[in-house]
């Protein structure tokens, strides 16, 4: 049900990423869906996030951002509205639950060296070339030098299929992209984790981590909205305790 991420991140740390086992919602939604959005039923949902505090031993509910597919970094702490649209949470305060939700858009986790600041930003294609990765990054008082970062299950480099247009959009900020881009006919297979890897290294970050997974290919244990179109959702959480 829940993967640890693959960083070396301080011990007052915690960090998951959750897949679609574990949980109470139908088909198409099986089981673990914890988006509210998708058309499940909303009282399965509340059972998978109350199941979510329980197994992951969240100190609180995650805050769960309305996210747009841009670059607005929302930062948490106990004035913090209860619903917010953005597609990056970040918080200085112990005990408040950092969360993006997934279903092959890249989840990405920040934490400081120090332990003392994390972030958790979603990142589409669009959110990615918009930069709301280095969105988050300027939010953190800690120089980027000190900051990790964690790429979490997204679409992998042989699934992600994508026009001229995209490709056009990432080497026109950075021709380095072009790397990042397979030929495939008249389409291209793009690597979002070389993209988000180029971003970061670009904002200063160097102690870059993850980047495996590959949502699409992994059916039973991944929601994946570019194989499925109607999914669940996973979540992907960072916090200090």
């Amino acid at each position: 049900m829940l993967i640890q991420p693959n960083w070396p991140a301080p011990h007052n740390i915690r960090a998951y990423s959750t897949t679609r086992i574990g949980g109470v919602s139908m088909p198409p939604y099986d089981s673990f869906n914890l988006g509210n959005h998708v058309g499940d039923d909303a009282l399965h949902v509340y059972e998978n996030r109350n199941k979510l505090v329980e197994v992951a031993s969240l100190p609180s509910m995650p805050y769960w951002l309305e996210q747009v597919h841009g670059t607005q970094v929302v930062e948490l702490d106990n004035d913090t509205p209860v619903s917010v649209k953005g597609d990056a949470v970040y918080t200085r305060c112990k005990e408040r639950v950092c969360a993006v939700m997934t279903a092959d858009c890249l989840p990405v986790l920040f934490c400081t060296e120090a332990g003392d600041e994390v972030a958790a930003a979603h990142a589409g294609w669009r959110g990615l070339q918009a930069g709301v990765l280095e969105q988050s990054v300027l939010r953190f008082r800690s120089s980027p030098s000190n900051i990790m970062a964690w790429l979490g299950p997204a679409i992998g480099p042989r699934q992600f299929e994508v026009g001229a247009e995209v490709k056009a959009a990432f080497t026109q900020d950075d021709p380095q992209s072009a790397m990042a881009f397979v030929s495939q006919g008249e389409k291209f297979l793009a690597d979002i984790y070389q993209l988000a890897r180029l971003r970061l290294q670009a904002a200063g970050v160097t102690k870059i981590f993850g980047g495996e997974a590959c949502t699409v290919s992994e059916p039973q244990k991944f929601f994946s909205y570019r194989r499925d179109g109607v999914t669940g959702r996973m979540a992907t959480l960072v916090w200090v305790i």
